[in-house]
């Protein structure tokens, strides 16, 4: 694995968040590097509605412990990109409220989150158990009989906008994007060698940070990276001459949440479409399902109007955990991928792990996710 003396370039495969996030934190460090990326239909990162809520959360171990750490990284990664002059992310820190009408599943819920607030500190912020007159002072459209626990710390990322402010801070640090469709990458006398177009290209480390699409891009190395497409089709509502700036995001305990933009925009979502295959259209049973669960949530919003509905392949892996480091055998090759539906809260963080990792630095979030932990030998997260 190339070290801090001999990584001059890097190639990154894959623009969404895991691409994106990389490549800025490696210019940042100095790096020379390119970004390559084929504009694929299907990214997650496009179709994210951006949640940074992970204390409600009902998964523990290390998956929580790098979910909350990625939520914390946040006000440090906004801070870079403003020290290059980009501010536009369409972050907020707006708040989540966390409801049902089950009391012993809200009770539950309270007892995580304050115990996590109690390690995580500041970044959670408040935690208020409310009525739910107050809740729906605060999100309109919510249902009657949803009472509800408000965790200030809450907040929302478009992910279109988060990708698109860390590749322009990535070039503002003297990165180079390229459109192209990588056909395979793989080593040769102990260097990574990456077909683009048909035409090899070379780099000191090349992060293969494409998505869902990185296993079979792999394929050639011999190790199977353990992710696969997991379909998710999010619905753009618009709250027609309403300001809903200010509204927090909505989990009901479930696998569907709602979450408000500055642009009386409300995104609900998701389909967890595991199966699907590499499809990423709209389907009917799919937008049913949103509008339904979102319905039953908020009913309030019947008469928004349907912007549009978004299209993300996730990439699943295989266990719990995100698919990040080096990849078993290939010397000179990362990846990046595995992040699920959690992808805009780890992947900057993930991003800046990568980077580190790379130049030879501490990377303690990667303990846990070597590519090669199915079946092929893993390797040293340093």
């Amino acid at each position: 694995m190339p070290r801090s003396d001999t990584t001059a370039t890097a190639l990154v495969i894959g623009a969404g968040i895991a691409g994106a996030a990389t490549a800025f934190a490696l210019a940042r460090r100095g790096v020379a590097v390119t970004v390559v990326d084929d504009g694929a239909t299907g990214q997650a990162t496009a179709a994210s509605a951006g949640i940074l809520q992970p204390w409600s959360s009902a998964v523990d171990g290390p998956f929580l412990d790098l979910y909350a750490a990625g939520a914390a990284f946040y006000p440090d990664l906004l801070a870079q990109l403003a020290g290059v002059g980009v501010t536009r992310t369409d972050h907020r820190r707006s708040g989540a409220l966390v409801v049902n009408a089950d009391p012993a599943l809200l009770d539950a819920a309270e007892a995580r989150v304050r115990s996590r607030a109690a390690v995580a500190g500041s970044v959670v912020g408040a935690v208020e158990r409310i009525t739910n007159v107050e809740a729906r002072r605060r999100f309109p459209p919510l249902a009657a009989g949803l009472d509800a626990l408000f965790i200030e710390g809450g907040g929302r990322v478009d992910g279109r906008t988060l990708r698109d402010a860390l590749l322009l801070a990535a070039e503002r640090l003297g990165a180079v994007r390229r459109g192209g469709h990588v056909r395979s990458v793989r080593v040769v006398q102990g260097r990574p060698l990456v077909d683009v177009d048909g035409a090899d290209t070379t780099a000191d480390v090349v992060v293969v940070a494409a998505g869902a699409w990185s296993r079979d891009l792999l394929a050639s190395t011999g190790v199977a990276v353990p992710v696969a497409p997991q379909r998710g089709q999010i619905t753009h509502l618009r709250v027609e001459g309403v300001d809903t700036s200010a509204w927090p995001s909505v989990h009901p305990l479930s696998h569907h949440y709602l979450v408000a933009f500055d642009d009386s925009r409300v995104a609900v979502g998701a389909t967890r479409e595991t199966g699907s295959g590499f499809d990423p259209r709209v389907t009917a049973a799919g937008q049913l399902q949103v509008l339904q669960d979102a319905l039953a949530v908020a009913p309030g919003l019947a008469d928004a109007t349907l912007i549009e509905t978004r299209v993300g392949l996730r990439p699943l892996p295989d266990d719990t955990m995100p698919v990040v480091g080096a990849l078993p055998g290939a010397p000179g090759v990362v990846v990046a991928t595995g992040y699920g539906a959690a992808g805009l809260t780890m992947g900057p963080l993930l991003g800046d792990a990568v980077a580190r990792w790379v130049l030879g630095e501490p990377a303690p979030e990667l303990e846990h996710t070597a590519p090669g932990r199915a079946g092929v030998p893993g390797t040293d997260a340093r």
